[in-house]
């Protein structure tokens, strides 16, 4: 079974009328103002879903700022689970910095979804400001054992939309701050799975933590699925394709390149997915 734990689906009126919506979302401007970023709903999705036989999908907003906006996308999360519920996970989002946030995480859960995330600070990144306003969150998530996406980023390299200024520290700090948590770090944790070499400390810190391969190939060599693997064990990857931002398949050829085993490429495929969402 291959389950894509990465993937971002918008409702019609945020994909018809993008532009009406970027002059209050800054962060929604930075990623989506060019016409040449892709926005999709859920019945395409489920289209290239069939094509690149993945028979799973985790599906997320964004993290609006405005209530409005995040409570209308996440209907449309919530609407699509229920359409789909054989082919659909739905999570929920809204800004980390959000105070009707926790209200928000509650109705969506409420109503069918099954975690939080891919939630993101795109300006500032993860300040304590920002680990300390999850707080309730976290707590919800923690009391209903349901998983927590967080994007991150490598704080070093080309700059690129949606690359935000955090630092390995304050995501460290951040896992740190709730242990208690399952918790996914999109894009390969920005790297700190790599002190999972450290003897002390760090990797017993990444107990509760999985890593997903969300735009891999536009930033890691193919060797990264076989070093990750080393390093935090290959239970701990969760393929994520960031849909629709590339297509399954090229992590899929990336993987087959790495020479991993066909068991390995099976856990990070879906296994370790299932087993996380209890599917």
């Amino acid at each position: 079974m291959i389950i894509d734990f990465h993937t971002h689906i918008f409702p019609p009126l945020f994909r018809d009328q993008r532009l009406k919506f970027t002059s209050h979302e800054s962060a929604f401007e930075s990623l989506y103002s060019s016409p040449g970023a892709k926005l999709v709903g859920a019945k395409e999705l489920i289209r290239t879903m069939d094509e690149d036989e993945v028979q799973h999908s985790v599906v997320f907003g964004f993290p609006w700022e405005h209530a409005e906006h995040y409570k209308r996308h996440n209907d449309y999360i919530i609407e699509s689970v229920q359409q789909y519920p054989d082919r659909l996970t739905g999570f929920c989002c809204f800004s980390p910095l959000s105070s009707g946030g926790p209200g928000e995480a509650e109705r969506c859960l409420r109503q069918g979804l099954s975690g939080v995330g891919e939630l993101a600070v795109y300006n500032s990144g993860l300040t304590s400001e920002v680990v300390r306003a999850l707080g309730d969150v976290m707590a919800i998530c923690s009391q209903t054992d349901l998983p927590f996406l967080l994007h991150t980023n490598e704080p070093v390299g080309h700059k690129y939309p949606g690359k935000t200024p955090n630092t390995l520290w304050q995501i460290y700090d951040f896992i740190k701050t709730y242990p208690q948590n399952r918790i996914v770090l999109a894009h390969w944790g920005g790297g700190i799975l790599f002190y999972g070499l450290m003897k002390r400390e760090v990797r017993e810190a990444f107990q509760n933590v999985w890593f997903d391969t969300a735009a891999s190939p536009f930033l890691y060599t193919q060797d990264i699925y076989r070093i990750a693997g080393e390093i935090i064990g290959f239970d701990k990857i969760l393929f994520g394709s960031d849909y629709p931002l590339l297509r399954p398949q090229r992590y899929f050829n990336e993987m087959s390149s790495a020479k991993i085993s066909q068991s390995h490429m099976e856990q990070i495929a879906g296994v370790n997915a299932a087993r996380l969402l209890g599917l």
